[in-house]
């Protein structure tokens, strides 16, 4: 039997493959299909029948999205089934379909947040009646409560159960269902109970009427009043697509696009809802401490203060970067202080031994990335976690995972600390130790045509993080995880939780030559250091910078802000055209959608200005020929949105140098403690706040009981 179905649309005759549903072949044809229950990256529910289509000799509409062609037969005579997906047969049986759906639908279209975007409303003005015929009163329904995100008015659904495939099939928390039969039949989260998927924010794309909203969105804007700019998030190291919709100087919301090697059409909550941190707790004008206070001061005075302190021993001088900074700033801010002789620059805040050995040898590239790309993980049979969490650290990505596992029987095995990740999985052990024996996972990994292993950022921290790396690699080479040639598959990779961590390796902000890193500075409360340079820098604990001198560049008045005694405004991602590179190692651009706040400055413009002052001017005036000179320094940068992907395998091949340490047995824990709150922008979002305070509330309620 052939794998393709000829079929006959509108007079066209096309040829699909046979596990399309006449849908998706009536589109292949050109027909527009109007539809609200099917999406294709749910499984097809058929219940709101507004795709009927006339299948030419059958006795009635045929509901176009649950019908596969490969069971259509050929008509009597062998020649391919007509379908009409016009007329007046196709439209009487959608016009009725649209009145029965407005029957009970309260038409509040004018306070609805979801109207000028709504489905049932585009589909109303093509299909639906001038009056209606109903004479009894319309059915109400209670509203639900889904938490601080998703804002519920269940008197306008219409059933689709959109939402409810969404959260079992795809964020793998089975919290919304149907209850009820005919009238009486209505959505609601069970127990009504608050949504716990760090997604739940999709089911608001996902709704094709006004019953799911954004609550934090509510009544701020229409759709026609906002302008979108599609840009890329930095919440996490995916670089999820996203689109910002922003009204005067305010962003209003941030919703994803279609990315199909990186987010699909997924987003998380906090790349979702963190918008309203990007107007709070702003720093827009330098500052200058002076008696213990914090004043605001010019540029210049600010700019004047900072060289004095640079033009100081450079071996006193430190400079790290933070989870958000983007890589002109910190090739700027390297560029600059490599020029003043400062060595001690480092990004690997947590002492992860990640683009060099413990002995300062630099590593390859392929060596913390995620080779395997995003992607790659549908392509796999068998995955090992290595101390990462890819429901906390990788949201959308771990969605592929379970659509893997659903689907491909992908077989996943963890070493580290257990989490709910949605999917089962083989706990091997809690420590590095287990890769020594992996036990009945070994076989499985052994067995596997495609295997892969990711190592999480946790594991690579501390004095064993280099030993973890290096076994992880060895196992990965042992069991055809790694294989080059035609046949390639490089299965090994490394997942970044921050938008900033592959691109400061790239870009080589690491201690050069005599320098120091950041764990052995910090082991010591930076005695040797007089003044620290902070780039976006809020996560560590600042009781680790003892009594330096803190230059803070950065957007945010959190904890660097704090502490800082020079504060240098720097734009946020949303107010700059600046490069990231996802943990895939593939280089991103955002595009700003409004203007920085204030006085605030790019981070690269911020250390041009100062290398002026200081006597060591930098040698280019604008960002493009700063990115043309990073493109000249680093290979990778040349190139936008492509994945690197099997390119690596021969890099890979070989064995990762020998640095001592051995694996021990200390449990491995991931970095990412609470999901809402690990940059300075969530945690200056209120909506943020809220979720993380839910999250605890719920989580205390569980242990109670």
């Amino acid at each position: 039997m052939s794998d393709t179905f000829k079929l006959v649309v509108d007079g066209t005759e096309v040829e699909v493959p046979r596990n399309y549903t006449l849908l998706q072949a009536c589109e292949e044809a050109g027909a527009e299909i109007p539809r609200f229950c099917f999406h294709e990256r749910l499984s097809v529910a058929g219940n709101c029948r507004m795709c009927l289509v006339q299948w030419v000799g059958a006795p009635k509409p045929i509901a176009s999205c649950a019908q596969t062609v490969g069971d259509m037969r050929m008509n009597p005579d062998g020649s391919p089934p007509n379908i009409n997906t016009k007329g007046d047969y196709v439209e009487k049986a959608r016009n009725g379909v649209m009145e029965f759906l407005l029957i009970n639908h309260p038409l509040d279209c004018p306070i609805c947040d979801q109207g000028g975007e709504c489905d049932l409303q585009d589909q109303a003005v093509a299909y639906g009646r001038a009056g209606s015929r109903y004479e009894l009163n319309k059915r109400a329904v209670e509203d639900k409560n889904m938490g601080p995100l998703v804002k519920t008015i269940m008197t306008r659904c219409i059933q689709c159960t959109r939402c409810v495939r969404f959260a079992a099939e795809v964020a793998g928390v089975e919290e919304i269902g149907m209850i009820s039969r005919g009238e009486d039949a209505e959505i609601t989260t069970y127990l009504e109970k608050s949504l716990t998927s760090e997604l739940s924010g999709n089911v608001i794309d996902l709704c094709p009427v006004g019953a799911l909203t954004s609550k934090p969105y509510a009544f701020n804007a229409r759709p026609w009043e906002l302008r979108k700019t599609e840009s890329i998030d930095v919440m996490d190291g995916l670089g999820s697509a996203i689109r910002i919709d922003a009204k005067g100087a305010a962003v209003m919301r941030i919703m994803p696009r279609v990315n199909e090697e990186v987010n699909e059409e997924w987003l998380s909550d906090k790349s979702r809802f963190v918008w309203d941190g990007l107007s709070r707790q702003r720093l827009d004008k330098p500052y200058i401490r002076e008696n213990g206070k914090l004043r605001a001061a010019s540029w210049n005075e600010a700019l004047g203060v900072v060289a004095e302190k640079l033009k100081g021993d450079a071996s006193k001088i430190a400079a790290f970067a933070g989870d958000l900074a983007c890589v002109e700033g910190m090739k700027a801010s390297k560029d600059l202080l490599s020029s003043l002789g400062v060595t001690n620059l480092d990004s690997r805040l947590s002492g992860q031994s990640l683009g060099l050995t413990p002995s300062g040898e630099a590593l390859p590239r392929e060596s913390y990335i995620l080779n395997p790309t995003l992607m790659g993980v549908e392509d796999a049979d068998a995955l090992l976690l290595i101390g990462a969490n890819p429901r906390t650290e990788a949201a959308v990505w771990n969605a592929r995972i379970r659509k893997a596992w659903l689907w491909n029987d992908l077989q996943i095995g963890v070493v580290g600390e257990p989490h709910d990740l949605t999917y089962d999985y083989m706990h091997i052990s809690s420590d590095a130790t287990g890769l020594k024996d992996l036990g009945a996972f070994g076989d499985v990994l052994k067995n596997a045509k495609r295997p892969m292993i990711v190592v999480g950022e946790g594991a690579t921290v501390g004095e064993a993080g280099y030993a973890t790396l290096k076994a992880a690699h060895e196992l990965a080479l042992e069991c055809g995880a790694i294989v080059a040639g035609e046949e390639a598959w490089t299965g090994f990779g490394v997942l970044h939780n921050s938008a900033s961590g592959v691109g400061a390796l790239d870009v080589g902000f690491l201690p050069a030559e005599g320098g120091k890193s950041a764990a052995a500075l910090f082991e010591t409360k930076c005695s040797d250091i007089e003044t620290v340079v902070l780039l976006g820098v809020d996560e560590i604990p600042m009781s680790q910078l003892g009594d330096s001198f803190v230059i803070y560049v950065g957007s945010h008045g959190d904890a660097g802000a704090s502490r800082a005694d020079v504060i240098l405004p720097a734009a946020a991602y949303t107010e700059k055209a600046a490069t990231y590179v996802n943990t895939e190692g593939r280089v991103q651009m955002t595009t700003p959608a409004v203007q920085p706040k204030g006085d605030a400055k790019e981070e690269w413009a911020i250390f041009r200005a100062l290398s002026a002052m200081v006597g060591k001017t930098l040698p280019y005036d604008s960002a493009e020929a700063l990115r043309s000179a990073l493109s000249e320094a680093v290979p990778s940068f040349a190139g936008l949105n492509f994945a690197p992907g099997v390119a690596g395998a021969e890099a890979l091949s070989a064995a990762l140098p020998a640095a001592g340490g051995a694996l021990t047995d200390d449990p491995i824990y991931s970095p990412v403690g609470d999901f809402y709150l690990t940059n300075p922008i969530a945690r200056a979002s209120s909506t943020m706040a809220e979720c993380s305070l839910q999250k605890q509330t719920l989580e205390v309620s569980a242990a109670a009981e």
